[in-house]
């Protein structure tokens, strides 16, 4: 018996991927198109990674250059300026917010997103629905922490918990937890892996 909901955030409940891929492009814009390119790409392919680990990845593998821990901050300080209120005006994937808000009543729902965990508190503050979640986990915990953690800390088995993803880090999570996982808006799973376009059509739950 299912007794638990996960959520992705950017791609799930918001239409907001594209808000921050226009982000990384303009922040590396200045290093050339090929950069650019690289950077949208990768960020495309690796949705649930968190902006920190990707700043690093981005200038130690497309522009040599091993970033500290401030230079770090000082970028992801800029992005989230970029982003923050973009993210909070997205609209809802089509069904999410009924879909949520009905649930709220049935099951005890998380968010689990590799947006930084006080931003994304932000967000859902702002969008008026961070009372529909028990708890909101963001970065700098991966996805494989944050499910493990949402598990033990409220004695869930496995088997009573579903996390609705649009990413590999999503997927990957919840098969290393042993949970249903089921996608939401996104092409990329295939016909092995329970998806959905978005939560208009989906009826739940057994």
């Amino acid at each position: 018996m299912v007794k638990a909901l996960i959520y992705d955030y950017d791609g799930v409940i918001s239409n907001s991927v594209n808000v921050k891929t226009e982000a990384f492009a303009e922040l590396y814009r200045p290093y050339g198109r090929e950069i650019e390119e690289k950077v949208i790409n990768y960020h495309l392919a690796n949705g649930g990674i968190s902006r920190f680990e990707k700043f690093k990845y981005y200038h130690k593998n497309y522009l040599g250059i091993d970033l500290d821990e401030i230079q770090i901050g000082l970028l992801s300080e800029k992005f989230s300026q970029m982003v923050l209120q973009k993210v909070i005006n997205a609209s809802y994937i089509v069904g999410a917010y009924d879909f949520i808000n009905n649930q709220s009543n049935k099951y005890i729902q998380f968010i689990c997103t590799g947006t930084p965990e006080e931003e994304i508190k932000i967000i859902l503050e702002a969008k008026g629905i961070s009372h529909l979640f028990k708890a909101i986990y963001g970065s700098p915990l991966n996805k494989r922490t944050i499910v493990s953690t949402i598990l033990s800390k409220y004695d869930f088995k496995p088997e009573e918990v579903v996390f609705f993803g649009d990413a590999s880090t999503d997927l990957d999570a919840a098969l290393y937890c042993g949970i249903r996982f089921i996608g939401i808006n996104s092409d990329q799973f295939g016909d092995d892996i329970e998806h959905y376009s978005d939560f208009s059509n989906l009826t739940f739950l057994v």
